[in-house]
Formats: structure tokens, C-alpha cells, sequence
């Protein structure tokens, strides 16, 4: 992802489901303007969903998502049903194709129930309308369509354009938090897991957002912290740390100026602080022989020094002093059932939207086992906690009540 980018995470996920043959590929190619999906009178043959991050009309950045027919038959078949299920985690808007000549079935009930139980925006389209005798008129969240002679392809965007609208994200990551002519200090350590000419997501999404708060960023590494704070010639208004150097970015940080963590940012930003913030205390409450999973959103090369298999873990050993036993997961694997774990400590999900990062806290809390992040975990365990969240005084008297 370039920096002039819009992150996955930041576009609306649209998501087009039904049965095998109903059209999901010729219309997703029709919406999309380009051969997104391979196209074929042969039942089941997109086998995997399908992403593409596009600018949509008048929409914007938008991610969609081709899935598998939801009536797959076979082994193979409900494995790719399953897959399907996966995607509405982080669908924003559903688009149910139907068939318009042989029309409702079983499996597009069972979809309709499954967005209502999500709470989906849906629109349900029954495609091969060139088909029919006549036109049917369109409900107000149905719609008759055609891939083949483009028939209201145009009306299909609006359709979903308004859906998406209403499921605008009013959350800022820092923005909120300042005002003009501040300044914010940025610590970023620049270590062998870092590739050359870039900055990990969060960093990039908390300068623009400090920039569109008509605020100053100023960027140093921890190495650098102390002399920066002296060479401003004034006091910041905000130090924001990478979760792997708080404790020396809190030593060298004057108690009166503000602290917190890009972790903690994106927790509060994709909703999950509270949850986070309640996980971490469970920290002081673990036994010997514990599981604990943790989860990353992305997946990568994992190198020696990597956060989530080697730094957390050496951490958490050191802070708890017992033996603990440790589970990963990374990219779209996530466990349904979480009953055998003591804890779940997540990535700030920096990659994952808001839906996808909801339903894992959700699932992960549904089966009583705590869920906090690496950000507001490593806080704790370094006894910073209480200082990282001084710019939320809610979650500061939860913590100590």
C-alpha cells in the first residue's frame, strides 16, 4: 500500500452473496467496470472470495468482495460456505444476487437471516432481469438488475451508495483529542522488521489525522526523544509511542505532558478500549499453565525480535512469573471457539475494519474469556497504564475503581 493510499481498512467492504449461478460474478463485473471474477455457466466457479480496493462512484474507496455460491454442495462445498461466513465479518453492505427467473431459495432465506442477525445494510438484487416478460418496479430495498445488458447497473451503485453513507465512521484516531497550533510528538522506533521507505499503518493514519487537525507532528525516534523535547523551545501538547518502546518513552517524557500509545489510539478508534483496558487487568490474575492466544490482523514474515511470537511473550513470562502456554493466529484465522484460552491479546487491528475487529471482541466476550491488545497490555505490564489513559478519564476511574 502506497502512502496516497486509502487503507483497506478505512474503505467500505461490500459484499455480494448468493447461490452458485445466480450472477455474483457478471454483476460484480458490471458494477466494477473490469473483469473482476471469472465468469462461467458452471456451477461453483469462483471457489474463493474474490477482493478488489477500487474508487466507486459516487461512493468513494471501497473494497468488494466476491464469495462463493451459498449453496455449495460437498466437503469441499461447505468449506466454502464457510469462507463466505467469514467475509461478513467485515461486510459494511451486503448485495444478495437472485436469480430474478427461478428466483427466492433456501440458501438466499438463510442469508437474510444471517444480516439481519449481523445487522446488515442489505439490498437484495435479482439479476437476469432480460429474462423476464416484463420489468418488475423496484421496492424500496429490492432492485430488478441485468449484468448482461447493464440493465440499472447505474441505480445499483446509488443503492448502495446510500447504504453505505449511513454507515459512516464518525470516529477520529487523534484529531479529536486536539486543537490548532498543537503540537505532537511522534515516537517511532526504526527496527530490522521495519522495510525500507515506510511507516507501519497507524503512524501514517495518526500524522494525516494530527494534519487535519490543523496541528504540528513531529517525528523521532526513541533514541532521539529526550534531545527532541528539548530542542522544541516549547512543551507538546501530546507524546503518542509504538507500544515496544513506552517504558522509555515514559522515562523521558515530563509527567505533565500527555502520553499514550498508537495502540491505544486504534483501540479506541476501531471501539474496543473499554474491552482492552478490563482484558489487561486479568494479566495480574493469571496461572501457571494458562493459554493465552494471541492474534495479529496482518499477516508478514515474522523475524527474530517479531512482537507478537517472541516480545509479548518474553514479557508476559517476566511480568507474571509463571509458565504460560502461548497460541498465534495471524490474517483472517481466528478461532470460533476460545473456551481454552485464559486470554486473548490482539493487535491494535490496524488492517482489520471496524466490523471484523467488533465481531472478534464480540465472539471472544460472548465465551467469558477477556480480550485486551499489545499496546494496552505492554502499558500495564510496565506500569504506565493509568498514565496512558489520562486523555480518557472514563476508562481511568474504571481501572481504578
Amino acid at each position: 500500500m502506497g502512502m496516497n493510499d486509502t487503507p483497506s481498512a478505512n474503505r467500505t467492504h461490500i459484499g455480494f452473496f448468493g447461490r452458485r449461478n445466480a450472477g455474483k460474478s457478471s454483476l460484480v463485473n458490471s458494477v466494477t467496470g473490469q473483469s473482476l471474477s471469472i465468469v462461467s455457466a458452471q456451477k461453483g466457479t469462483t471457489t474463493d472470495p474474490v477482493y478488489k480496493s477500487m474508487e466507486l462512484l459516487p461512493l468513494g474507496p471501497v473494497t468488494i468482495i466476491d464469495t462463493p455460491g451459498f449453496d455449495d454442495i460437498g466437503a469441499l462445498g461447505q468449506l466454502r460456505i464457510e469462507k463466505t461466513k467469514q467475509v461478513l465479518r467485515k461486510t459494511d453492505v451486503a448485495v444478495l444476487v437472485i436469480d430474478a427467473v427461478t428466483g427466492l431459495c433456501e440458501a438466499d432465506r438463510e442469508l437474510l437471516r444471517l444480516f439481519q442477525e449481523r445487522g446488515l445494510p442489505c439490498l437484495t438484487v435479482y439479476n437476469k432481469s432480460d429474462l423476464l416478460p416484463a420489468l418488475p418496479a423496484a421496492g424500496t430495498d429490492t432492485l430488478y438488475v441485468s449484468a448482461q445488458t447493464k440493465t440499472n447497473i447505474h441505480q445499483l451503485k446509488e443503492r448502495i451508495a446510500a447504504l453505505a453513507k449511513n454507515e459512516e465512521d464518525p470516529h477520529r484516531l487523534v484529531a479529536d483529542l486536539l486543537h490548532p497550533g498543537d503540537f505532537v510528538v511522534l515516537v517511532i522506533p526504526i527496527d530490522k522488521a521495519a522495510p525500507k521507505g515506510r511507516l507501519i499503518l497507524p503512524q501514517q493514519q495518526a500524522i494525516r489525522d494530527i494534519l487535519d487537525a490543523e496541528a504540528t507532528a513531529i517525528v523521532t525516534k526513541e533514541s532521539e526523544l529526550g534531545s527532541t523535547l528539548k530542542a522544541l523551545g516549547r512543551k507538546p501538547n501530546l507524546v503518542i509511542t509504538d507500544s515496544q518502546v513506552f517504558a522509555k518513552a515514559a522515562a523521558e517524557t515530563p509527567p505533565d505532558i500527555p502520553l499514550t500509545s498508537f495502540s491505544i489510539l486504534m483501540a479506541r478508534y476501531k471501539g474496543f478500549l473499554a474491552a482492552a483496558v478490563k482484558g489487561a487487568a486479568c494479566l495480574k490474575r493469571l496461572q501457571e499453565g494458562d493459554r493465552i492466544l494471541i492474534s495479529e490482523g496482518c499477516t508478514h514474515h515474522r523475524q527474530c525480535g517479531d512482537i507478537g511470537t517472541v516480545k509479548l511473550p518474553a514479557l508476559l513470562k517476566k511480568y507474571t512469573g509463571k509458565t504460560l502456554a502461548f497460541s498465534f493466529t495471524s490474517g483472517q484465522e481466528y478461532p470460533e471457539d476460545l473456551r481454552p484460552y485464559r486470554l486473548v491479546i490482539h493487535c491494535g487491528g490496524c488492517m482489520l475494519n471496524g466490523k471484523e475487529m467488533s465481531y472478534r471482541m464480540k465472539q471472544t466476550l460472548s465465551q467469558q474469556v477477556p480480550f485486551t491488545n499489545y499496546g494496552t497490555a505492554i502499558a500495564q505490564m510496565t506500569g504506565i497504564l493509568e498514565r496512558s489513559l489520562q486523555l480518557f478519564p472514563d476508562m481511568l476511574r474504571e481501572i481504578r475503581a
